[in-house]
Parts: structure tokens; sequence; C-alpha cells
């Protein structure tokens, strides 16, 4: 687990989860590169701390690995609205389409394919999917992690995914990450 400064007591409660807790400069992209520096494994998953993986990931990460060198795995929005399970097909099929994964869908590489995360303050998990689909297509595991739903329930719903969505438009039209950052919030 890599904890880049939060504030709260993080850190202390996953030292009694986690195998080793490392301290970064915050940063998803920063705490994710250091993650992976810091392990010695072939396979290297970047699971954010409210999502859980379903219960066979490590050998369907392995199987999906001996024919691609990265992927992601479906998402399923812990929440019983149902326009929740819609945003959730919706992100599945997006990916699908696109190729392109988002950090809720537990994205896994070979340490072999991995040059890093671009470190920028906003679309770190995009940049990683353009330049990885460069390497080859994702695997797209049906296999759903499970996410919180508490971004959408506390943002409302439909203006949380037409947040998204207007980041991910100006991302695309050339907005700077930082400006992004600065529009989401962080």
């Amino acid at each position: 687990m890599v904890d880049g400064g939060s504030e709260d007591r993080t850190a202390a409660i996953a030292a009694a989860l986690a195998d080793r807790v490392l301290l970064a400069p915050r940063g998803r992209a920063r705490q994710m590169n250091a993650g992976a520096a810091a392990v010695r494994g072939e396979t290297l998953v970047f699971l954010h701390a409210d999502t859980r993986l379903p219960p066979d990931a490590d050998q369907l990460v392995a199987d999906s690995l001996t024919r691609h060198s990265w992927g992601r795995f479906d998402v399923q929005i812990d929440s019983a609205r149902p326009s929740l399970r819609m945003v959730a097909c919706a992100m599945n099929l997006r990916s699908r389409l696109t190729g392109i994964a988002t950090g809720d869908q537990a994205i896994f590489v070979r340490r072999a394919a991995f040059a890093g995360f671009p470190e920028i303050a906003l679309m770190e998990d995009i940049a990683f999917s353009k330049a990885m689909k460069r390497r080859g297509p994702p695997a797209c595991l049906r296999a759903r992690v499970t996410t919180s739903g508490r971004r959408w329930e506390r943002g409302g719903i439909l203006r949380t995914v037409l947040q998204m969505w207007r980041l991910r438009l100006a991302y695309f039209l050339g907005v700077s990450p930082d400006e992004l950052a600065r529009r989401y919030g962080h």
C-alpha cells in the first residue's frame, strides 16, 4: 500500500492489513510508480483503496497475461441504486470499445511492459492506457472488481458522470492535466 500523505489514519490502518506501507509524494501516478518500484514480482496490479478484487483475481490476471501485456477488470459499483449499475455497464462498454482503462478497473500489467504511469496531475490512467495500447490491446476481463459508490452518491450521479465526461473531453482537446486537476478539485 502506498500512502500519498493522507492526514487521517490511512497508513496506520493499512499497516495492520498490508505487507508493506510506503509513503510517497502526493499524486496517484507518483504513488503507483513508487509501489511498482518497491516490489519484485513479475505482475503489477494497481488497485484503488476503495476497490475490491474478485476472489480469483490472481488466477485471472495470470491467465490473461499469457496473451496480453496488460489489462483491466470490468467494474461494478457498490450501491443499491440501479442507476449506478447502468453507470458501471457504460464504463465497461466504453472501456471495451476504446481500450482505455480507468483506475477503478484495477489495471494490471507485466513488469517487463511497465514503463510507469505518466506523473501528471490527473488522467494518468488514460495516458497510461494510450501508451500501453501501442504495445497491444488490453485484456478486458469480464470478472468484476467492486468499487465504492460514495463519489457518485455524494456528488450526485448525473453531476458526477457529466463532470467525468467534461474532464475527459477537455483532456482529449488538450487541456493540461494540472488545469483538469484544478477543475476536479484535487
